[in-house]
């Protein structure tokens, strides 16, 4: 369903149905109780929880996502989101943009193997107070869509597969939003 929705609202943007590149970015949630022994600790984030990996395409529509322990570094999710990636879309995605995460020789091949290259978005030497990094400001957004959900806001659940799907879940409901404003059928 959520295909099917960003499909249809790529159209009504004037865009292909299908999007030629992507953006890659992960969150960490906290975990709690439930979420047991899947939490790892993130060291960059203070933060002991799941980590959320999702793809975008450059309007902000979900694309992919994949749940792992915070632990984990996201350049070694890279072939597994590609993967999904192109699933998802059949294939047409040609580029990601990425933070600096996903830098190294083996995200680039392993994204490569799918038919993605990897572009990473830096930020500038002279940064000073908050920056708004090119493309890479839009999978922010999709994070703070999803965080309205009280349920995404940390990690309830015992399976990440769980998680994954609560996320489609709400981007459906904000795709659905989407479309009824775009096609005049809301209230």
């Amino acid at each position: 369903m959520v295909h099917d929705l960003r499909m249809l609202l790529r159209r009504s943007e004037n865009r292909a149905p299908e999007p030629t590149a992507a953006i890659l970015d992960s969150r960490t949630l906290r975990s709690t109780p439930e979420s047991g022994s899947r939490g790892g600790y993130d060291g960059a984030k203070r933060k002991k929880g799941s980590k959320v990996h999702a793809a975008v395409d450059t309007l902000g529509y979900l694309l992919a996502l994949h749940v792992s322990p915070a632990n984990e570094q996201e350049r070694e999710h890279v072939g597994r989101l590609a993967q999904a990636v192109q699933e998802a879309t059949g294939e047409s995605v040609e580029l990601a943009y990425v933070d600096q995460g996903y830098t190294g020789e083996r995200p680039a091949k392993e994204a490569e193997a799918r038919g993605i290259s990897l572009e990473v978005v830096k930020h500038s030497e002279t940064k000073r107070g908050f920056v708004l990094l090119p493309r890479r400001w839009v999978v922010e957004r999709d994070f703070a869509w999803a965080s309205r959900f009280r349920r995404l806001v940390k990690d309830y659940e015992r399976l990440p597969t769980t998680l994954a799907g609560l996320h489609f879940v709400a981007f459906a409901c904000l795709f659905l939003q989407q479309a009824t404003a775009v096609l005049g059928t809301g209230p």
